[in-house]
């Protein structure tokens, strides 16, 4: 079933942003990240000096998965060189890319979003991905990653499909949201080691019609990045039905926050407050 996308015109988006002003005034709100009260900010739930600690992911990195290197030289001498990740285990799917890293605000964001229904967060989370698209994205068809059945009844609507609407509607370029389906609804995989969610996530996935598909460079579109293990998967059935390049595009990708430099990070005296169970999806 289609989901609806939270995207609107201009004039539907002032008349949300005044709304939300409104009932700011009516109905104090914290900043869910450092609990300052909310009066014109742009962003629902989010303080405007939290939201700008927002950027993008910059720097050398994977060519295959887009892991970001310590080294601003990693790539001067090596650019095809591949993380100690891709080199043990190459990827299935062709190229990989995170546009932000998933610290605060932003993991507050998603998981607000997915675990709690705050579906205001949907416009500005589609915004911020299709600010930060990669001027390299050559393709004929985005998927999103899907849903176990169960899952999607659970949370009623699929964030990644939300996102891959944004990236259909700004490339102009076909969106396939029936065909990839999650066929195994496999157990959270938070606690799970590498090798333990390969072996949870093998065989979760399958084409509906996999013809449809081949040769067609296909771009999956997921949340957040965290070992990669949904895309490598999801890509190893695109390849086995013969579609040409497959890339992944995520929102956000989790790291180790010493990879990242302060301007991204918020200090600890603003990071006061944590939204419960904000770990990466366990799908990921």
């Amino acid at each position: 079933m289609m989901t609806t996308s939270p995207l609107c015109g201009r004039s539907g988006r002032w008349l949300q942003d005044s709304a939300r002003y409104a009932a700011r005034l009516l109905f104090p709100t914290p900043c869910r990240t450092c609990q300052s009260r909310l009066t014109d900010d742009p962003v629902p739930f989010f303080c405007r000096t939290c939201w700008q600690y927002i950027r993008p992911l910059k720097g050398p990195a994977c060519p295959r998965c887009a892991r970001p290197f310590i080294s601003p030289l990693a790539s001067v001498y090596s650019p095809t060189h591949l993380c100690g990740d891709c080199r043990r285990r190459k990827p299935a799917f062709t190229r990989a890319w995170s546009l932000y890293p998933y610290v605060s605000p932003l993991r507050e964001a998603i998981s607000l979003l997915k675990y709690e229904r705050k579906y205001a967060l949907a416009d500005s989370l589609c915004r911020l991905l299709g600010d930060a698209l990669p001027s390299e994205l050559n393709i004929d068809v985005i998927m999103p990653v899907p849903l176990h059945p169960i899952r999607l009844r659970e949370r009623e609507f699929n964030q990644s499909l939300l996102l891959a609407q944004a990236v259909s509607r700004r490339l102009g370029t076909g969106l396939s949201y029936t065909n990839l389906i999650r066929v195994a609804n496999k157990p959270a995989q938070t606690s799970l080691s590498r090798s333990a969610r390969l072996a949870n996530l093998r065989q979760a996935f399958r084409l509906r019609t996999p013809e449809a598909v081949q040769g067609c460079r296909v771009l999956l579109v997921d949340d957040v990045f965290t070992t990669g293990t949904t895309l490598h998967e999801c890509a190893k059935v695109l390849r086995k039905a013969g579609t040409g390049a497959v890339y992944a595009l995520t929102l956000a990708r989790a790291l180790d926050p010493a990879m990242l430099p302060d301007a991204v990070l918020l200090t600890p005296a603003r990071e006061t407050v944590r939204t419960k169970g904000m770990q990466p999806d366990a799908h990921l």
